[in-house]
């Protein structure tokens, strides 16, 4: 993997056609980690798919959704097909609450267990 930013307690990473996130993300870094996010998905041809992947992100962060709902947005603006989104359990239940889990193709999260 290929670490495009570390940022404190998060770091962003890339590899083939998937940008993975781990860590806490919060609202001090949510602006710097869209934005590497962003960068990357600009060198990708139009048509090309991607992935992101939230699954190592640690904690309830709705920063974290800002940030996954302005990578789709861009994606969708490139030309890109958003072909899975992995969530970590917090992060899909509040993906569920929030009514978000029916825009994005979110896979079921790794950890199921209730935190």
């Amino acid at each position: 993997m290929n670490v495009l930013l570390e940022n404190g307690s998060s770091r962003l990473a890339a590899e083939a056609e998937v940008l993975a996130v781990s860590g806490d993300v919060d609202f001090d870094g949510a602006a710097e980690l869209a934005a590497a996010g962003r960068r990357w998905l600009l060198e990708r041809a139009a048509g090309s798919r991607v992935s992101f992947d939230l699954s190592g992100v640690g904690r309830v962060s709705s920063a974290a959704i800002s940030v996954l709902l302005e990578w789709t947005r861009q994606s969708r603006a490139r030309g890109l097909e958003v072909e899975r989104v992995r969530l970590s359990a917090p992060l899909a239940r509040l993906t569920r609450v929030a009514g978000l889990d029916t825009l994005l193709p979110v896979e079921a999260p790794a950890e199921s267990a209730e935190a």
